[in-house]
């Protein structure tokens, strides 16, 4: 056993000593270099991958980090953009409504303002052939009057008849006639019609709707049966519309409605005392006049007004 064990020993002894020979051996010098060299010049190359792929990462966080950040910014402006433009649209549809009104309010006063000088020439062109005739018969009777006075002035002189009847003359009874003549009837005391509408049309037009309102209603107050009466309540209820006073501008439209069957006003003062009902949250009736628009004037700028505004609430 002893024996065995020492025999092995032996053994192992010499394959350790064999392999340890085998590489304790030197190699062949120019070998060891060139692998040392290759080796190093490997572990050069994987440091500098790996610095390159380091430094490739760390810039693409970077550039990652900035673009998440530029799209954070342009999503936080673009919500911000989109609220402001949702506003803009709000208060634009709030207020283009009014604005539309106004501007076809002076549109159409300015229009009214032709077709009235148109008028008002062609009354005045009648109007100054009367005058004209007039002149020519008073001329007429003052010649024949003068005519008629001079034998008898020149014939009853010395006898102070004829001066008595020519001083005597105006405190007689032939006073009455050129006195009155000369007194102005109450009507006459108010200033022209025309001269007074003119003024309160111009006034309308240029925004001083305090002077307007006062100077059609005077113009009412005395010339409230001539034809352009029906025109100075549109333009009152037109004043109180654009004021903000719905209820008293659907009562100067309904007095056109109502009392002037004929005025060319009609179709207006009917579409904008829906508008006035749309104001005050009355959309049953303002729907009801919408569509008596329509109906009582088709084919018309008011009735493709109404039909826009019933398109609008959805109404057919």
């Amino acid at each position: 056993m002893f024996g065995r064990r020492l025999a092995l020993g032996g053994a192992a002894t010499l394959l350790v000593g064999l392999v340890l020979g085998a590489l304790l051996s030197p190699p062949p010098a120019e070998a060891v270099a060139k692998e040392i060299i290759q080796l190093q010049q490997q572990v050069a190359l994987m440091y500098q991958n790996q610095e390159a792929m380091q430094n490739q990462m760390t810039t693409g966080f970077a550039e990652l980090k900035t673009l998440i950040g530029q799209s954070v910014d342009s999503q936080n402006q673009l919500a911000s953009s989109l609220g402001a433009m949702q506003k803009s649209v709000q208060d634009l549809q709030a207020n283009t409504g009014s604005e539309i009104s106004s501007m076809s309010s002076q549109v159409q006063a300015l229009s009214d303002n032709l077709e009235d000088v148109k008028a008002r020439i062609g009354k005045l062109s009648g109007q100054m052939a009367t005058a004209q005739n007039s002149l020519q018969t008073l001329d007429a009777k003052v010649s024949a009057l003068a005519a008629g006075t001079t034998p008898t002035g020149t014939g009853t002189g010395p006898t102070g008849a004829g001066t008595q009847g020519g001083s005597g003359a105006p405190d007689g009874p032939g006073e009455s006639p050129t006195a009155g003549s000369q007194q102005p009837a109450p009507a006459g005391q108010a200033p022209p019609a025309d001269l007074l509408y003119t003024n309160a049309l111009r006034d309308f037009t240029s925004g001083n709707y305090t002077l307007a309102n006062q100077e059609f209603r005077e113009y009412l107050q005395y010339y409230g049966n001539t034809d352009l009466a029906s025109n100075a309540y549109f333009y009152l209820g037109e004043i109180a519309y654009d004021q903000g006073r719905y209820p008293d501008a659907i009562g100067e439209y309904d007095q056109v409605l109502n009392n002037y069957p004929h005025s060319f006003k009609r179709a207006d003062a009917r579409l904008k005392k829906a508008y006035a009902l749309l104001k005050l949250h009355e959309n049953g009736p303002a729907i009801a006049e919408l569509r008596r628009v329509i109906r009582e004037n088709p084919g018309t700028e008011q009735a493709r007004k109404a039909e826009a505004r019933l398109r609008l609430l959805h109404v057919r």
